[in-house]
């Protein structure tokens, strides 16, 4: 039996681990937490209105969302960890009806956008009090995922399955047979290792003389404790701005999320994320005093972005043995587990045919010595 290496235990490394087959692989997840976005991040399933020109990116993000299903078939999630709600767009006037002609259109090879509605004001409000009466594009398939108890979720099921979970800094070593792990404590040889560290995964290439197109960026959350007791059923809604408010159960309500580039690995929650994120969301909400009338916490974590803004996944530049995952960015939540299942398979199987996802993977690594 071959033995399997997981670096990182977030979003793609957990959904790895527990879509591996164990009857071919005997399977070690090195964890080191500190700034995981996953950890931090709470947020939409809902990729099907992007704007974005990526048409590799916008195929791995549908599939990611129509993945969905059987990801909560197979590890029995629950809506405390995911739920499909629907999604709410709001947008300035006159931006609405193009939308809904785009959903439309994208409906044809994407059907999991479900119901989709032009709004009133005040159907607006009815459906999450939250909001003003302001008009929006309802689309029935969006969901939302809580990141953080999707990984506690996951870790309990790779427990029950016998995966050694180490919560531990690991650095890497390639020999000629093997792959080395190194911790604080022990050495380990591995025949094959997953790199799924995310914006850490320079820490662990450069030494071996890669150079990865990665950079760190900090994002913050804001959640806020609240007495609505049907919050969990309320849709989530994605405000003009590129901001979120996401509705949990029994009242948790979570904002966000900021995009600071120059903050890499701080993680010290800030009174300037805060008034951006009160800024961007108050000419949204039907209660100007939200933010002063309810107590929250920070959610702060470091996601990894490439230059192109898009993720990839892949072996090593000429190293079958290794897979590499990262640059996920902000659209985690929905490509990461997919991303995840997609790297299993190549170690279950031996195969993959991933270049309709992105682009190759010398795009962001190359080996310069």
């Amino acid at each position: 039996m071959k033995k399997l290496a997981i670096i990182g235990g977030g979003i793609i490394g957990l959904t790895l681990a527990n879509y591996i087959d164990l009857s071919k692989y005997n399977v070690t997840l090195f964890d080191n937490p500190t700034g995981q976005a996953t950890k931090a991040s709470a947020g939409i399933i809902s990729p099907w209105l992007s704007k974005r020109r990526n048409k590799k990116w916008y195929h791995l993000a549908k599939s990611g969302a129509a993945f969905y299903p059987k990801l909560i078939q197979d590890f029995s999630l629950p809506p405390s960890v995911y739920q499909q709600t629907g999604t709410l767009i709001l947008r300035k006037d006159g931006e609405l009806e193009p939308l809904a002609r785009l959903a439309e259109e994208r409906k044809l090879s994407a059907p999991e956008i479900g119901d989709i509605q032009l709004l009133h004001a005040q159907e607006v409000s009815t459906r999450l009090p939250l909001l003003k009466q302001l008009p929006a594009l309802s689309i029935s398939g969006g969901g939302k995922l809580d990141g953080a108890s999707y990984l506690d979720h996951l870790r309990r099921h790779a427990v029950q399955k016998n995966i050694e979970l180490k919560t531990v800094s690991a650095q890497l070593e390639r020999t000629q047979s093997h792959w080395l792990i190194h911790t604080e404590t022990q050495t380990e040889a591995f025949d094959t290792v997953a790199l799924c560290a995310g914006p850490g995964l320079s820490d662990l290439l450069t030494p071996l003389g890669y150079k990865i197109d990665i950079r760190a960026q900090k994002g913050q959350l804001l959640a806020f404790e609240t007495s609505y007791k049907n919050s969990g059923n309320w849709p989530v809604a994605m405000l003009d701005g590129e901001s979120d408010l996401i509705p949990f159960e029994n009242g948790r309500i979570l904002i966000g999320a900021t995009h600071e580039n120059e903050a890499g690995f701080d993680l010290t929650p800030t009174e300037e994320a805060y008034t951006q994120l009160k800024q961007k969301s108050i000419p949204f909400l039907s209660n100007s005093a939200f933010f002063e009338d309810h107590s929250f916490a920070y959610r702060v974590g470091t996601r990894a972005y490439t230059s192109d803004f898009a993720p990839f996944f892949n072996c090593l530049p000429n190293d079958s043995t290794a897979v590499v995952a990262s640059g996920l960015g902000s659209s985690g939540l929905t490509t990461g587990p997919y991303i995840g299942f997609l790297l299993a398979q190549y170690f279950n199987e031996g195969q993959h045919n991933w270049q309709d996802f992105q682009k190759t993977i010398d795009t962001y690594i190359v080996k310069e010595y």
